[in-house]
């Protein structure tokens, strides 16, 4: 069962910026530190940040790329600028660690001129 939504991707050109949400249910929300993870073709999922008491980033997207938290939403946001044909990929939010039953579909982003 799909506990949350993701929401906000796109086709960008590089440099743009575009703002992810994942809407989760109140349960998870509460209970669990979330995460942004993502995957692109042919690769292994990998987590690009996260938000507990602090958050956390992959070197790749330090410093272009911001999560944060609306608990009153019960919704987590990726804000990703600077963006680059490296970041093409489908994003994906869970906990973390990552419970299986709680993949969504994704939101595509494909960065391109």
């Amino acid at each position: 069962q799909v506990q949350q939504v993701e929401s906000g991707g796109g086709l960008v050109q590089p440099g743009g910026s575009l703002r992810l949400s994942c809407a989760a249910s109140r349960n998870i929300f509460t209970r669990h530190a979330m995460a942004w993870y993502r995957q692109a073709p042919g690769e292994q999922r990998e987590l690009v940040a996260a938000i507990t008491s602090s958050t956390t980033y992959a070197d790749s997207v330090k410093g272009r790329f911001t999560i944060s938290r609306d608990n009153a939403k019960n919704t987590v946001y990726l804000q990703m600028n600077s963006l680059k044909p490296e970041d093409t990929a489908r994003y994906y939010c869970n906990t973390v660690p990552p419970i299986e039953a709680y993949w969504g579909q994704g939101t595509q982003v494909i960065v391109s001129s």
